[in-house]
C-alpha cells in the first residue's frame, strides 16, 4: 500500500502519530531537546489532549529563529499542527507533514543535485512514513511505541547527516 493508501485510511490516532513522528525526526534540525515532543507522544498514548503541550511546543519553537531552509520547513511542521487531534484539519497536517519532511531530507540529502530519482536519505525516510502508519495500522495505540522508536532512529540519521555536512564544510 501507498503512503498516501496509508494516511487515506488513518484513523485519528494514526495522522496524530504520522504528523508527530515526520515532526520529531526533524525538530533536531531546529532545537537541541530531545524531550521536546515526548509530552505530545504521551498524550497519544492516553489518548488525552494534548492542546496544552502543543502550546509549550509552540513556545519554544518561536523563540528559535531557524538558521537553515531545513529547519523552517521542520518548525513549521510544529508549529502548523492542529490543536485537536480530529477531521479534516488532522489529515491535512498529517499529508503536509510527510511532504515537508521528505523535502527536508531531500534538501540535506548529500546526493542532493547529483540524483533526482533516488535519493538515499529521502527513501529511508518515506520507508519510516510507511513503517509508522503500519505500524498503527496493524497495531493500534501498542504500535505507538514502536513508531517512537523509528522516529528516533530517523532524528540520529538526520543528525549525523547535518554533522558530516558540517564538517565537510568546515
Amino acid at each position: 500500500m501507498s503512503l498516501e493508501e496509508l494516511i487515506a485510511q488513518a484513523d485519528a490516532r494514526g495522522l496524530a502519530a504520522s504528523g508527530l513522528a515526520c515532526s520529531d525526526r526533524c525538530v533536531s534540525l531546529v532545537v537541541e531537546d530531545d524531550e521536546l515532543l515526548r509530552p505530545l507522544w504521551a498524550h497519544l498514548v492516553d489518548g488525552s489532549d494534548w492542546s496544552g503541550s502543543l502550546q509549550k511546543v509552540r513556545a519554544a519553537l518561536d523563540a528559535v529563529e531557524p538558521g537553515t531552509e531545513a529547519a523552517g520547513v521542520a518548525r513549521e511542521m510544529l508549529l502548523s499542527a492542529p490543536a485537536e487531534r480530529e477531521g479534516a484539519a488532522l489529515r491535512e497536517w498529517a499529508k503536509a507533514c510527510s511532504a515537508a519532511s521528505l523535502r527536508v531530507h531531500r534538501l540535506l540529502d548529500p546526493a542532493h543535485g547529483l540524483a533526482e530519482d533516488a535519493l538515499p536519505l529521502v527513501e529511508a525516510e518515506l520507508g519510516r512514513q510507511t513503517v509508522v502508519l503500519q505500524l498503527l495500522a496493524e497495531h493500534g495505540p501498542q504500535g505507538l511505541r514502536r513508531a517512537l522508536d523509528v522516529s528516533g532512529e530517523g532524528r540520529r540519521v538526520l543528525r549525523a547527516v547535518v554533522s558530516r555536512r558540517a564538517r565537510a564544510q568546515a
